[in-house]
């Protein structure tokens, strides 16, 4: 490998981690964040590297890279329920204008395009797990809209860009994923249990706790998007675990490992949350050999342990 890539959403979590990966593969990072829900303390290690370039920008503006670039990954868009619902239209703007302005530029350049996509374009799926070809069961017009329908519109855009002006694209759609450098406070259910626990609060779980997720360690995340830059294959690909387990059995894994005498605590649940969440990773296994091989526990741990030393 080697090149250089321009990352934006790259002092985020997955984008940090992914600026990691790229600089060990002998790529140049360009990496881009406006750090509105990223930070560069997740990449302060590589200050002053000959290998990374930050970039402060907000790319639903375009913009100006005179050097040649090999790939534009597009990672950028807050992601958590309460960071997209605190910024709706930022989130609508960076996944449309913000996708747009980055495709023209992978198509000046000559460079191949990397979209990272969600889960959340299968909403509250009434399939079960969730394969690529599943269209999804999405309120379009609900609160969660402003993710999961820009998150769609992005797809269908990097899509058409491929179609009119073969485009190289790839495609993921990340299923949860935790780790080190999450932002403690980005509401997700993961960090929320772990702050709490490790507060000695009460565990906060919305609706019963019957509701099912599939949470995969960021290492496997990125194992599999560096793969999958080697693969010629344009259309989205599954990137989770495929293990799926409920809200209250997470909760209940988390106070057993840090060891909290925290309650838990039920809430009413929000709308359009999805019941049941499980993806279908076939494709991911013959496209790129890929599967998740980091546990539950083992992943959790080292989160836990991150956040310990942060918080």
């Amino acid at each position: 490998m080697g090149g250089t890539v321009l990352l934006t959403g790259a002092a985020g979590f997955v984008g940090s981690h992914l600026t990691d990966r790229l600089v060990r593969e002998g790529y140049r990072v360009i990496a881009v964040d406006n750090c509105s829900t990223g930070s560069w303390d997740n990449l302060a290690h590589w200050d002053n590297h000959p290998q990374v370039q930050k970039i402060q920008h907000d790319v639903i503006t375009p913009l100006a890279v005179t050097e040649p670039l090999d790939w534009v990954m597009h990672f950028a868009s807050p992601a958590s329920p309460p960071k997209y619902l605190g910024l709706p239209l930022a989130t609508l703007r960076v996944n449309s204008e913000g996708t747009y302005h980055l495709l023209e530029l992978a198509r000046q350049k000559g460079a191949q395009f990397f979209l990272a996509s969600t889960s959340e374009i299968y909403g509250d799926p009434l399939e079960h797990p969730q394969r690529e070809d599943y269209w999804g069961h999405v309120n379009c017009t609900g609160p969660r809209s402003v993710y999961d329908e820009a998150k769609r519109y992005a797809e269908a855009i990097t899509l058409a860009f491929h179609r009119q002006y073969g485009l190289a694209v790839r495609i993921i759609r990340i299923f949860n994923t935790h780790g080190p450098r999450m932002d403690p406070d980005d509401g997700r259910v993961v960090t929320n249990f772990i702050q709490q626990a490790l507060r000695g609060e009460p565990l906060t779980i919305y609706g019963d706790g019957s509701q099912t997720r599939s949470f995969q360690y960021i290492d496997d995340l990125i194992e599999g998007i560096v793969r999958l830059m080697g693969v010629n294959y344009p259309y989205p690909v599954n990137l989770g675990n495929p293990e799926e387990l409920t809200v209250l059995a997470l909760a209940q894994v988390i106070q057993e490992l840090t060891g909290t005498q925290s309650p838990i605590h039920f809430c009413p649940l929000p709308q359009d949350d999805p019941k049941q969440r499980r993806p279908d990773i076939t494709l991911a296994r013959t496209k790129l050999d890929w599967y998740p091989r980091v546990d539950l526990r083992t992943g959790l741990r080292h989160t836990i342990a991150d956040l310990q030393r942060r918080c």
